[in-house]
């Protein structure tokens, strides 16, 4: 999982938060600021709460909590779902997030902070294996925050540049960090591959209230800190020539995103179009949007080359869904999906086998150059939703991979706990393998969910 203002959250480009109205989110006709002259909560990727109960002229507030129950059909023994950064345990009730914060804004001054707590604490930095190099815990340090960034606004009141620190969200893969915000629960692999956080610096400009250009100086590929000498640079551009259309593009060089190896570089772009193409409130069918994603990147140098061949380390995926809206929107049902060929498997998230995370790897699924991992998913989703502040939503996902990669009916945990080293394999005293997760190729999983935000 982007890159965001508040109080309108439009996909890593919002208003100055210092001159947005704190509790109306939609601006008079005179005082357009970027990206208000139109009705954006129908994007996926973006809040559709259109007032805040928590604003005043300092402080805009906000509460989320995400509570989901999936069901895998595997039925996995130990209750663990893998390959996965929005869904971690079958058959129980889970807190996903629970987040609190919201907005500062006076003279000019912003700052955004929100907390995560629940199953995102612990899962998001599991993925980032930064922490391996140096000291001071950063995974534990940074857990339980989400978003915490300060910034300036210079320029127009309505426009201008706005210059931010600190952690914010990327809309790198175009869905949400937070559920609420999506179409669907569970996005398709361009999506939960890539980034839902950077560290760093950005700097967003408006030169009109229908374009943002925004440059990126971070620490690296969702990470805490670097991971080896330099950082990440990156950008995006989002365009919306009218408040049906919305292009979106997202670049990303340099970064040497590979712990311990400083010569291998990583190049992605990744670029998105959404169009609303028919809405009548008057109508049974209330809305009708669509939703398109691309993904390329590679990796090069250090031993690997941008190709498909033994050293290749290759990402080419894409994500199509599309929404209808009913009952004056609120009824909604979303198809979809899409696919990956990530030969390499350099954003191939790690299944979590006796404990294995980003740092520690594990020889039962491994990330070598040139490893083929070739998949795809489908998702169907409904919702109900009878206040802008809440959704209940069931939603069925299909996902394939071409090798053993999402947890069967035994499970990823051995018996009696993890054993020895995160990720290490479980041997006799002669060395002997004695026991292997089970890996299967296919993952059918039901989904409920209650989401709110306030």
């Amino acid at each position: 999982m982007s890159l965001r203002l508040y109080p309108v959250v439009l996909l890593g480009c919002c208003v100055p938060t210092a001159f947005a109205d704190p509790v109306e989110t939609a601006m008079p006709a005179e005082e357009l600021d970027p990206f208000t002259f139109a009705d954006f909560t129908w994007q996926s990727g973006n809040a559709r709460t259109k007032q805040s109960l928590l604003g005043n002229q300092y402080f805009t507030g906000e509460f989320r909590l995400d509570d989901v129950f999936h069901y895998s059909l595997n039925q996995p023994a130990d209750n663990t779902i893998g390959g996965s950064t929005e869904a971690w345990r079958h058959g129980e009730n889970q807190v996903t997030q629970l987040g609190f914060g919201g907005d500062f804004h006076w003279d000019r001054v912003q700052g955004r902070m929100m907390t995560q707590f629940g199953q995102l604490s612990t899962t998001t930095p599991r993925n980032d294996a930064s922490p391996a190099r140096g000291q001071w815990q950063l995974d534990n340090m940074y857990r339980y925050i989400s978003e915490a960034y300060g910034g300036y606004h210079f320029g127009d009141p309505h426009r201008g540049v706005n210059i931010q620190a600190g952690i914010f969200m990327s809309y790198i893969g175009l869905w949400s960090y937070y559920n609420f915000d999506n179409w669907t629960y569970q996005p398709s692999y361009v999506s939960s591959n890539t980034p839902w956080f950077f560290n760093g610096m950005r700097i967003q400009w408006f030169p009109t209230d229908k374009l943002k250009i925004e440059p990126w100086i971070i620490n690296g590929w969702q990470s805490y800190g670097r991971f080896n000498k330099l950082p990440g640079i990156g950008g995006q551009v989002r365009y919306a020539p009218n408040g049906s259309l919305i292009l979106i593009g997202n670049q990303y060089f340099i970064g040497a995103d590979i712990l311990g190896n400083p010569d291998r570089h990583r190049f992605h772009t990744d670029d998105s179009i959404q169009v609303k193409w028919y809405e009548d409130q008057s109508k049974i069918v209330s809305k009708l949007a669509s939703t398109f994603t691309f993904d390329f990147g590679c990796e090069y140098g250090g031993g690997v080359a941008c190709d498909t061949g033994a050293a290749g380390t290759l990402f080419v995926g894409f994500m199509a869904y599309t929404r209808a809206w009913f009952d004056h929107d609120r009824y909604a049902v979303t198809v979809g999906g899409g696919a990956i060929d990530n030969p390499g498997r350099y954003l191939v998230l790690l299944p979590p086998i006796n404990g294995a995370t980003a740092v520690s790897g594990t020889p039962y699924f491994t990330e070598n150059p040139g490893d083929k991992f070739v998949a795809w998913d489908t998702q169907l989703t409904l919702d109900y939703m009878p206040s802008q502040y809440l959704t209940f939503r069931g939603e069925f996902t299909y996902r394939h991979a071409s090798v053993p990669y999402f947890t069967g009916g035994r499970g990823v945990t051995p018996p009696g706990g993890n054993q020895g080293a995160p990720g290490s394999q479980i041997t006799d005293m002669a060395g002997n393998v004695t026991w292997n997760p089970d890996l299967v190729q296919a993952e059918p999983r039901f989904t409920l969910a209650m989401l709110v935000k306030l």
